[in-house]
């Protein structure tokens, strides 16, 4: 049986491998924020059947957390995207909205929990289901019961502009795949940690 000999140097070398797994995991923690596609495939548009709320089943077909983002693609200058109140929501009132965008690649970061109210800018579009609301689910990290709900007072009209972004990469994790490659991640840092403490 062979006997480890631990030495000042592989302490050393030890307590900075443990710093840098850890460090690691603490990154792969707080990394769970999701990019979703507003509608998948077709993106921004007015939906194949104007008669159903085709938006708001893709939105509740996904689970939204803080910090998640959503990205609107549709024909920069032919449409665009408001961020409303409810009333407006409902009403597909496009004089008022809280935020706007045009620019066809639209990125919009949750940064509380409740409810969002989506339409487009087009109150033609809007009328055919061009509209959507997405509710991000209350942070359960905190031992808090409350739930902010995303209604602040609206801006004036055309005060408070998206900023363009970026074009999409060509690849958004999904929450299986990007649970994977965190786990994945883990196993090889740790296998990397217990090869570097045994060199």
């Amino acid at each position: 049986m062979a006997n480890i000999i631990i030495r000042p140097n592989h302490l050393h070398r030890a307590f900075h491998a443990l710093a840098l797994f850890i460090s690691f995991l603490l990154l792969i923690h707080k990394g769970g924020a999701y990019e979703f596609r507003v509608g998948g495939s077709i993106g921004w548009t007015v939906p194949p059947d104007s008669n159903a709320l085709y938006y708001n089943q893709w939105a509740e077909s996904n689970r939204f957390q803080i910090g998640d983002t959503i990205r609107f693609v549709y024909p920069a200058g032919k449409d665009s995207v408001l961020y409303v109140t409810n009333d407006d929501y409902t009403n597909c009132n496009t004089a008022t909205y809280l935020k706007k965008a045009s620019d066809g690649n639209t990125l919009f970061q949750f940064n509380e929990s409740g409810p969002f109210y989506f339409i487009s800018g087009d109150r033609d579009n809007c009328n055919k289901n061009e509209k959507m609301v997405v509710v991000v689910m209350a942070d359960r990290s905190t031992n808090t019961n409350q739930t902010t709900i995303a209604s602040p007072p609206p801006p004036p009209v055309g005060s408070s502009e998206f900023v363009p972004t970026p074009p999409p990469s060509p690849y958004s994790p999904s929450a299986a795949s990007s649970m994977l490659l965190s786990f994945i991640g883990s196993i090889g840092a740790f296998v990397a940690t217990i090869s570097f403490l045994l060199n």
